[in-house]
């Protein structure tokens, strides 16, 4: 019994570490002040490569060690885009809050405006990765982007039709103006839809991970984790509880908030 919990347990442990240990980090760096913004793209970018070396490597491979290193490149890989997007380096064509007198689709589509950029550069992403995986036996990195991918749509949608608490005290000064395109209120029929299939699909691959008798998947394990570690983040989209507790560490600084002309676009001095 011991042998067959004591890999699940591992990769659990590394889920929940990078998921903790990523967002801090994150929160940390687009809290430094902006003059510090230009270093740190360069970086998590930095990083992007390794990560994409590192993807390349475990695509070809498998291995539980392969399974670790496409699930971690995969989220060092992730990362870049939180820093890009925290930062306010690729959003979307639109800075300003939202038009209170928009409503329906216009609405919509100026949502889509702030941040067209950040989601044309995860699909850029995400077809990369399709192209690496081409002909190659491992799929967990592709998995893991892919499971980041739907659920983070699923927390936008969920944010832009309505939930009780929308998280705003995560963005940094300069996105502030992000918040006014969340809905505070009751939660709508989106959240029940994206919560019933992210748990049958939650469900679905922790029982692929239990498939075997003995042998344990590390990347069925890996991916299930980080599907409920999603989860619980949209159910605590419904309850007003300190989850940045957990980030204290890296939220002890606020953001400098730039000077934002009445063009809206964050001038120069401001990415430096």
């Amino acid at each position: 019994m011991d042998d067959l919990l004591s890999p699940v347990a591992l990769a659990v442990l590394v889920a929940v570490t990078s998921w903790w240990l990523g967002t801090g980090v994150i929160l940390w760096l687009v809290r430094l002040p902006p003059r510090l913004f230009r270093t740190s793209m360069s970086g998590v970018t930095v990083l992007l490569l390794l990560s994409l070396s590192g993807t390349t490597w475990s695509m070809r491979q498998v291995s539980v060690a392969a399974d670790y290193v496409g699930f971690i490149s995969v989220i060092l890989m992730w990362s870049w885009h939180e820093m890009a997007f925290l930062s306010g380096w690729v959003t979307g064509p639109r800075r300003v809050p939202q038009d209170p007198a928009a409503s329906g689709w216009r609405r919509f589509a100026l949502a889509v405006q702030a941040l067209l950029y950040h989601e044309l550069a995860l699909l850029l992403n995400f077809l990369v990765l399709c192209l690496m995986q081409s002909g190659q036996p491992n799929h967990v990195a592709l998995c893991t982007f892919a499971l980041l991918w739907c659920m983070r749509l699923s927390a936008k949608l969920n944010l832009y039709f309505g939930v009780p608490q929308v998280g705003e005290q995560y963005l940094p000064g300069h996105l502030a103006y992000m918040a006014s395109y969340f809905r505070k209120s009751s939660v709508t029929g989106c959240f029940y839809l994206t919560m019933t299939l992210s748990t049958g699909t939650w469900l679905w691959l922790v029982l692929q991970a239990h498939r075997g008798a003995v042998e344990v998947s590390t990347g069925w394990v890996l991916l299930a984790s980080l599907l409920g570690l999603a989860i619980i983040e949209h159910v605590l989209m419904m309850f007003a509880l300190p989850l940045q507790r957990l980030w204290g560490w890296a939220m002890r600084h606020r953001a400098v908030t730039p000077v934002v002309p009445a063009s809206g676009l964050p001038t120069q001095a401001d990415r430096i």
